[in-house]
């Protein structure tokens, strides 16, 4: 791996979610009731709060789960929910080591069929249907991983020219426009919840 991603609109962060696996991994479980941009400055952070030039999922998996939780909550905040978000980047990582010894990239290097990339990602700690479609979209349609049947496992998330997550973030004009795409699923969201309880 090593592109580059426009995902938090900084240049070092970035430059690290284009060549690290798992700092891609990390920016997507981050990628929750955040800003996108803040989400995916998330794995930059952390890897400069360790002194690290990326982020390994060894180090974090053994890091004091105390510690870890600080260093997420250090000013300014990793995510708004740093203690639970701690936790599950270190479940990630446990999970990362116990089943891919520790390399994110493997849970799709190799993967011929979209269906079964989409069951690996879905098994990480964190990551449910929805976002392991994003990320299988993601990688898809960025990062050159293209898994016989991936659009389709990806769902919707997989079409072509859409806009609607962060795997058609090429810049700042995909990025207002899968924000302008988000914000009309909230409201069609909202007043489908509304015209219910009348």
């Amino acid at each position: 791996m090593d592109v580059t991603l426009h995902l938090a609109q900084d240049p070092e962060a970035d430059e690290l979610l284009g060549r690290s696996p798992l700092a891609a991994l990390v920016g997507m479980l981050l990628d929750q009731q955040v800003p996108m941009e803040w989400a995916f400055k998330g794995p930059r952070t952390i890897a400069d709060r360790l002194g690290a030039s990326d982020l390994d999922a060894h180090d974090i998996a053994a890091q004091d789960p105390e510690a870890f939780v600080a260093l997420l909550s250090e000013k300014p905040a990793v995510h708004r929910y740093p203690g639970s978000m701690a936790k599950r980047i270190q479940q990630l990582c446990q999970y990362l080591v116990e089943h891919y010894d520790g390399e994110a990239e493997l849970v799709w290097k190799g993967v011929e069929d979209g269906r079964e990339l989409l069951r690996r990602l879905e098994e990480l700690p964190g990551f449910g249907k929805q976002k392991a479609q994003i990320f299988l979209a993601l990688l898809g349609k960025q990062l050159g991983v293209r898994p016989q049947g991936w659009r389709e496992a990806a769902g919707a998330y997989g079409e072509a020219k859409s806009f609607r997550s962060v795997a058609d973030i090429t810049g700042p004009e995909s990025l207002t426009k899968v924000r302008a795409h988000k914000q009309e699923m909230k409201a069609a969201a909202k007043a489908a919840k509304a015209a219910g309880k009348s």
